[in-house]
């Protein structure tokens, strides 16, 4: 399926999906400082490698109750039991690679949190002068699956030990945060 760039306004990758556009008008390309929402977008996002966005953001409230409201302390501190309890749960994808990874992933965020001061800094710190990156794209073709931001920032995770966090993931969960803000120019919500 081919989208337009701008639909109704917006970016056309959005599309028509009540969720989708809301997700679009209301968070992506929006800065996060908040920490519990930076993991929460860090969840999500390596939840989602190999699927599709909004499969994941119509399960994201089974995310939620899933992993203890994304507190990634009390994440970090789940079990082999608890894995055993998740890859029955229908409110996330029933991937055991992936809700270990979560845990690992949660584990390793608390690790960066405390060698940075946090997670934010952590990620400000693979970004030119600290600053997140504004791009004046006109097309949704223009638009790259990864930077050199999320390179570095990846290779570095991977370093770490982080799962499901290569390259690409990395750019969408940048583009998720604020961090890169690829509202096309002509979308409503480019200087909101």
């Amino acid at each position: 399926m081919i989208r337009e760039d701008i639909v109704n306004g917006r970016c056309g990758w959005c599309g028509s999906d009540e969720l989708y556009v809301k997700y679009h008008d209301t968070e992506w390309g929006r800065l996060v400082t908040d920490e519990k929402r930076l993991f929460e977008f860090l969840v999500l996002e390596s939840a989602q490698a190999g699927l599709s966005w909004i499969t994941i953001l119509r399960k994201r409230e089974g995310y939620r109750q899933a992993f203890y409201d994304f507190d990634a302390g009390l994440v970090a501190q789940m079990s082999d039991e608890d894995v055993e309890r998740l890859v029955k749960f229908d409110g996330i994808v029933k991937n055991r690679l992936k809700i270990k990874a979560t845990i690992t992933n949660a584990r390793l965020f608390l690790a960066v949190q405390k060698e940075f001061g946090s997670f934010y800094d952590y990620t400000l710190s693979f970004f030119p002068g600290r600053r997140p990156i504004v791009n004046s794209f006109r097309s949704l073709s223009e638009i790259p699956a990864s930077s050199p931001e999320s390179d570095a920032m990846s290779k570095d995770m991977k370093k770490r030990g982080f799962k499901f966090f290569g390259s690409t993931i990395c750019y969408a969960h940048l583009q998720a945060a604020g961090f890169v803000n690829d509202h096309l120019v002509g979308c409503c919500c480019r200087e909101s």
